[in-house]
Parts: structure tokens; C-alpha cells; sequence
């Protein structure tokens, strides 16, 4: 990987010259040689009938595999030099001239609301997961200022880079590979009202479940979107029944596994791996393959499949540019009531960052490790003994010696359920 101009330490002081310049907004931060596309300052955006119209000189490519199978970097250059605004690159990147409609994208065979947040909803339509976030609208969702279209991209170059960590059967020489994030399967931009499927369907779960987003309703006909297509992962570990210690082992192996090999691909940090994010199902498949730094490994899954999802705080190298999320303008993260793990992981990552966002700090994977463990003592409910309670006790004290997951991924703890193979 060519790494970008600005350096990545793991100290305040290599980059104080960019902490320096933190703007008060909340707005992800790129940071290296991404050309003028995303290296630059993006134009502020509000989206209008006229910024919604058609562009069809974007040269937008006829399938998005090229793009999405890491070659999109490939494209920087094009993606640089024709389009002027974080909106076109995201057609561009989508396939697309203009927006479409909600009802294009979305298959109302079938569909149901499964969850929401702060900044959009989830539905599923079959075997894909749809998540739906307004952007560049001047409505206030859910309480909060819509996404901006330069946010939204970084998540979305975010969401390829990790996909290349998924590998291709005919790469036999990949040095990391893991299929463990969730594969984002496409993306599009949208444009207008919820349409009747999507409102019954948000309707039906607020009855059950009690939403505590604005309903969509409130969307006018020039709202525009993006739509994150997504495989589906399962249920998240807040809700999932673990049925004993094997499966609370497995989770963990994985999730370490998936966080050591992003680490080292493109020095990934996750930084809100909370219980949310975390996706559980029941396979088959006995054992499950990575690779990292060259060396072929298995896992035994003890039956479980992890999907880790959400990587809007997440920071990564793509090897052109760092991209990040400026946490320190968010001070209520920090906040949270004393106690709490998520919030207390927040406070963590803090002091490790020393608040330069842009650095690289694989140590708050291993908080994250540090605040799953404690999920599973307190509030996860599985069989489990006396000493199965104390081997999961020291793994966490054990962890506090560990700087990277990489490093965590080497304790006893995991040792048995790794498998190397035969060179």
C-alpha cells in the first residue's frame, strides 16, 4: 500500500500540524494525495431540482464491478477531472445520470422494516438489506442536520475498501482476506417521497417496536437519498440467544480475525464496534477462511457467522487518502452516563487518540475487543461455568497488554479455534 503524504502515527505530536486545523463541524476529514476529488475541500451542497438533474457527462461506467472489486481507484483520475461536487461522484460511482426513485431500487416483495438509527432506516426486500439515509436536504431528521454528499462518499469508498478485503477466488497471491465485513452488494441515489410500501412497512414496525425517528411522511418530493444494498447479516448481538460458551468464543475469534486483517490492509480502525454492530447467524459451514499477511488460515466457527457493519466513525487508509470522522466535534459522544461500556469506550478511544482523529490507534480495536468481552459477562446470557466466567475475566485483563488486534489475535484464548494451513 502507498501510503499518503500525511503520516498515520500512533502519537498526537506526528500530527499536531492537522490537529491543529479541526473545523467545529462534525464532518469526516481525508486527509493524503486523493487527487482533487476528495483531497480538496468539497463545495457546500444543498440539493435542488436543478443539482437533482440529469448529468449525463459524467462518463458513468456500465457496471459497477470494476469499482466495487478494487479497481475503483482506477477510476480517481476520471472521477477527479469530471466531476465538480461529492453529489456527481456519487452518481458517478453509482452508475447513475440522475437520481431514481425509492420504488426503483427497493422491491416491495416482501419488505420490512428491521431497524433504524439517528441518520436513516433499514428495511429488507428478500435476501438484501436496505439502508435508507437522507442527504443534503435542509429538513432536520431525527433531530440532527442531514448527511452532506462529501460524508456520504467517504463512507462509500470506505464501504469498496473493506469489500476488497472479501478477495477473489483467482487472486491466489492475496496477502489479507476475510469475508467478515458486510459486503455492501450496490448503492444508489434517490430521489422523492416514501412510497406507500415503505411507509406501511415503517408503520408496521413503529406499532410493534415503538420507533423513535421522525416518520418519513415528512419527506418532500425533492429529498434526496442514498441507499446502502447490503447482504444480509443476521440478527445483531443485542438481540441474538447465544447458546453457550463455544459460540461466545467464536464470536470473538472472528471479530478479532476481521479487525487484525483490516488492520494491517489498510490500517482500519472501527471505533463504535458496539453490540448494534455486530451481526450473528447460524451456518452450517464448520470453519470459516482468512488470510493474513499471507498465511492462509481457519476458523471454527462452532456454527456462528459474524458480519460486522457501520463504519460511519471508522477510519481507514485506502492508500489514497486517510479518510476519518473528526470525533472531536461531537463532544455528547463523550458523554454518555458513567459505567455504561459503550460510553466508557468512547472516553477510552479519547485518551488514546489524544483527540487526533486522523492518526492510526489500533488499540481501540482492542478496547472494543476489551467492551465485548464485558457484553458477554454482563449482558449476555448463554451456558457457560465458573471457569469458562474467568478465562473470559483474564482474556480482558490480558488485553490491556495489547496494542493492535493483530497482537490480540495471538492469545490462548484463540488458540485452539485457529487453524493454519499446510504451506
Amino acid at each position: 500500500m502507498e501510503t499518503p503524504l500525511v503520516p498515520s502515527g500512533s502519537s498526537c505530536s506526528e500530527v499536531s500540524s492537522i490537529c491543529s486545523e479541526r473545523t467545529a463541524e462534525m464532518t469526516p476529514e481525508s486527509v493524503g494525495n486523493f487527487d482533487n476529488s476528495l483531497a480538496s475541500s468539497f463545495d457546500a451542497l444543498r440539493i435542488t431540482d436543478s443539482a437533482c438533474s440529469k448529468t449525463e457527462d459524467l462518463g458513468v461506467p456500465e457496471d459497477l464491478e470494476g469499482v466495487k472489486r478494487g479497481s475503483w481507484a482506477a477510476h480517481k483520475a476520471s472521477l477527479a477531472g469530471e466531476c465538480q461536487s461529492a453529489f456527481s461522484q456519487l452518481l458517478m460511482i453509482c452508475r447513475q445520470t440522475a437520481p431514481v426513485t425509492l420504488a426503483e431500487v427497493i422491491d416491495p416483495g416482501s419488505l420490512v422494516k428491521i431497524g433504524e438509527g439517528t441518520y436513516g432506516e433499514a428495511f429488507k426486500a428478500g435476501t438484501t438489506v436496505c439502508k435508507i439515509v437522507p442527504i443534503d436536504g435542509d429538513l432536520l431528521v431525527n433531530g440532527e442536520v442531514q448527511k452532506r454528499s462529501e460524508e456520504v462518499l467517504e463512507e462509500v469508498l470506505l464501504s469498496l475498501t473493506l469489500n476488497d478485503l472479501r478477495g477473489d477466488d483467482s487472486d491466489k497471491e492475496v496477502q489479507n482476506a476475510c469475508s467478515i465485513f458486510i459486503e455492501t452488494k450496490d448503492f444508489h441515489i434517490c430521489q422523492g417521497a416514501y412510497g406507500a410500501d415503505l411507509i406501511n412497512a415503517w408503520e408496521v414496525w413503529d406499532a410493534k417496536n415503538g420507533s423513535e425517528n421522525d416518520h418519513p411522511k415528512e419527506f418532500s418530493d425533492n429529498q434526496c437519498y442514498i441507499v446502502f444494498s447490503l447482504a444480509d447479516g443476521g440478527r445483531d448481538l443485542e438481540s441474538f440467544v447465544l447458546l453457550n460458551f463455544d459460540e461466545s468464543r467464536s464470536l470473538l475469534v472472528q471479530v478479532t480475525a476481521a479487525l487484525a486483517v483490516a488492520e494491517i490492509a489498510c490500517e482500519f480502525e472501527h471505533r463504535d464496534l458496539h453490540w448494534g454492530n455486530i451481526l450473528l447467524t447460524r451456518k452450517e459451514a464448520s470453519i470459516m477462511e482468512f488470510t493474513i499477511e499471507g498465511r492462509k488460515m481457519s476458523i471454527k466457527t462452532c456454527g456462528l457467522t459474524v458480519a460486522i457493519i457501520d463504519f460511519t466513525l471508522s477510519r481507514i487508509n485506502t492508500g489514497d487518502a486517510i479518510l476519518f470522522l473528526d470525533l472531536s466535534a461531537d463532544p455528547g459522544l463523550f458523554e454518555g452516563p458513567k459505567g455504561d461500556r459503550q460510553s466508557e469506550t468512547y472516553r477510552k478511544m479519547k485518551e488514546v487518540t489524544e483527540e487526533c482523529w486522523e492518526g492510526s490507534f489500533p488499540k481501540t480495536n482492542v478496547l472494543w475487543l476489551q467492551y465485548l468481552v464485558d457484553i458477554l459477562l454482563l449482558k449476555k446470557s448463554f451456558k457457560r461455568t465458573a471457569k469458562d466466567e474467568r478465562d473470559l475475566r483474564s482474556l480482558k485483563k490480558r488485553l490491556n497488554s495489547r496494542d493492535s488486534a493483530k497482537d490480540a489475535l495471538s492469545d490462548t484464548f484463540f488458540s485452539d479455534l485457529l487453524i493454519e494451513a499446510a504451506s
